[in-house]
């Protein structure tokens, strides 16, 4: 069976590997959020320039 330290290095790697994992779900979904927003943005702009342009 586990002696206490192990039981603790155990417990302390599940710790850290839980904070890593959600973590990067976290980081990965603002990332996709904010290249998300950056394209809506950049086509928003394309789109008002274009009927900028027109319009002289």
């Amino acid at each position: 069976m586990f002696e206490f330290d192990q039981y603790l290095g155990f417990i302390a790697f599940l710790t850290i590997f839980t904070i890593g994992f959600w973590l990067m779900i976290f980081l990965v979904s603002f990332s996709m959020y904010w290249a998300g927003g950056a394209t809506i943005e950049l086509m928003k702009e394309r789109k008002a320039k274009k009927k900028l342009d027109q319009d002289k």
